[in-house]
């Protein structure tokens, strides 16, 4: 337990050994496992005007070193902050890796005897920048937006006005600090609340997920954020046995975002938890990211979410009708209203408006939106300074499909997850969705094409021709499709392949799938959990992925390399 007069005290301290060295201005990682040490050294950070740069422990997984040294390189990292237990591993990796000559590590746990008293804040301003918060990288490698003071307040009072957010207010929670989930909606917002914050470390929650629920019982939480896995996660492992003793009453707000919120998962979990308290009208389906620092839109409070019926093949045409017949339907989860920010929808290539009903680009405008990415001048002006057609701006261009209808945000997906097939645009969430539906077994699936032509991976020799390689110009899609051996007892898993590409092909009208079934943890993800559907295609190529059963069109597996 940590009290906000300890928390100061322990961030002046810090503030004064970074203000020591002078590291004014500068980038210092921080990297440290879940736990109050980590909360008082960004503050200590903040307090010093030090860059503060959260990532994940790379001793966690070797293969995130990787990405760790990207970010000392990008970020010209000055200092490296952690605890007294992993200050070893990370000093001997720092050898190993040839930079212990330029770069430290500082044990924030020793020195706690340094007196903070005559400890004086430099000069701050709305422009000043807190932090960079290095995104996930699910669709290229990881960039650090400029999160400035002024950014923190303004999405703050975004929070607070959503949530009807108090010093009553108690959060609970598990979503790690160095997601921007985790670091501004968990543990920088109660402190800008002024109230009380439980949490448990992720890897304790996979675990374990009746322990989100028993905290929230214990403490009587009022709100609660995780991304759609998490509450997905939850009903897949807590027993009924352990429903025993739970009380979910108090909850006021439990916001679903950071990933696609999918109906199923709201309204299963409505009704599995019903019996210990948990209300519909609970639900707060939100869409933010770290360039907006974090929320955009999110569901008014007590209102509940709203999930529309959407003529599927109207969407495929960026036209959004309402489905009244029969016909395929595509279901879509409202991720909320804005609150203070100006959010348009954009067609991404004319630049033009598009009124309600029609998909395009979404993009922000406002005091959340960050300040743009550290040392990418020419991306950031790309991304964070687009006009309209019509001399409107600056806006940051999100990257991400919606559209609006009836007030609502409808977000239907990437622009670079797009699958174009005769000329109808594709969500590859949507054909990860059929496929999931079509089977228990079926689990996490990642969708994606290929282009013989675009991608000059024709199979050699091939004629290009029915029974070659891959025609040339024309979109196949593949789906490596995560499956649980224990749910699929009883099918073949050559049938089951069969089965969700027949399923894929027919509801989308695909000329070509081809499907691989492949053992969890198969599909590429972030360290935050996000889908990698272009690392999963690149692994698919490269002969990385080991199928447990596959149907594949013809030309397809003679695009992938043998594994080395």
């Amino acid at each position: 337990m940590l009290g906000f007069a300890e928390l100061d005290r322990k961030a002046r301290a810090l503030a004064r050994r970074l203000e020591a060295r002078g590291l004014r201005d500068r980038a210092v990682l921080l990297l440290y496992p879940e736990g109050l040490e980590f909360i008082s050294a960004f503050l200590g950070c903040l307090y010093a005007r030090v860059i503060a740069v959260p990532a994940p422990l790379p001793d966690l997984d070797a293969g995130r070193f990787g990405r760790t040294r990207r970010i000392i390189e990008d970020a010209d990292i000055a200092l490296i902050l952690t605890d007294t237990a992993h200050r070893g591993t990370l000093d001997a990796w720092l050898r190993a890796a040839g930079l212990r000559s330029r770069l430290h590590c500082l044990d924030t746990q020793a020195g706690k005897d340094v007196d903070p008293g005559d400890w004086s804040p430099p000069e701050f301003g709305p422009d000043t920048l807190a932090f960079l918060q290095y995104t996930s990288g699910s669709t290229s490698d990881p960039k650090g937006v400029m999160v400035s003071h002024g950014n923190l307040l303004c999405n703050g009072e975004e929070i607070k006005r959503r949530i009807e957010g108090s010093p009553d207010t108690i959060g609970v929670g598990w979503v790690p600090h160095y997601h921007d989930m985790g670091l501004v909606g968990q543990f920088l917002q109660p402190l800008y609340l002024a109230c009380r914050y439980v949490f448990t470390s992720p890897i304790t929650f996979i675990k374990r997920p009746v322990l989100w629920l028993e905290l929230i019982t214990r403490y009587r939480g009022t709100i609660t954020v995780a991304p759609n896995f998490g509450y997905e996660l939850a009903l897949r492992r807590v027993t009924d046995r352990q429903l025993d003793g739970l009380d979910l009453s108090s909850l006021t707000v439990v916001k679903n975002g950071a990933e696609p919120v999918r109906a199923a998962t709201l309204e299963a979990l409505t009704e599995r938890f019903g019996p210990v308290g948990f209300r519909p009208e609970m639900w707060m389906p939100c869409y933010g990211m770290a360039e907006t620092t974090l929320l955009v839109t999110g569901a008014p409070i007590g209102v509940g979410p709203v999930i529309r019926d959407f003529d599927a093949d109207a969407l495929t045409k960026d036209e959004a009708v309402p489905r009244t017949g029969p016909g395929p339907a595509r279901r879509l989860v409202s991720s909320g209203r804005p609150v203070t920010l100006d959010v348009r929808i954009v067609d991404p290539d004319t630049r033009a408006e598009r009124p309600d009903g029609r998909v395009g680009e979404i993009w922000v405008r406002g005091g959340s939106v960050a300040r743009g990415y550290w040392g990418g001048a020419e991306e950031s002006a790309a991304t964070f300074q687009a006009e309209t057609i019509s001399g409107n701006g600056p806006y940051l261009r999100t990257g991400d499909l919606g559209f609006r209808f009836g007030g609502e945000l409808f977000v239907t997906g990437r622009i670079k997850d797009l699958i174009i097939v005769n000329g109808r645009n594709i969500h590859a969430h949507d054909i990860e969705e059929a496929a999931r539906a079509a089977h228990p077994a079926a689990l996490v699936g990642a969708a994606f094409a290929l282009d013989g032509a675009l991608d000059g991976t024709l199979a050699e020799g091939s004629d290009s021709g029915p029974g070659g390689g891959l025609d040339a110009g024309r979109e196949h899609v593949v789906l490596v499709q995560e499956i649980s051996t224990r749910a699929a007892a009883g099918t073949p898993l050559d049938e089951l392949a069969s089965l969700l590409k027949a399923r894929v092909a027919r509801a989308f009208e695909l000329p070509a799938v081809s499907v691989v079934l492949a053992a969890r943890g198969t599909v590429r993800r972030t360290t935050s959990g996000k889908m990698q559907r272009r690392l999963t295609r690149d692994a698919f190529l490269a002969g990385e992925i080991t199928a447990l059963a596959d149907d594949l069109e013809p030309g397809v597996a003679e695009l992938r390399r043998a594994p080395a």
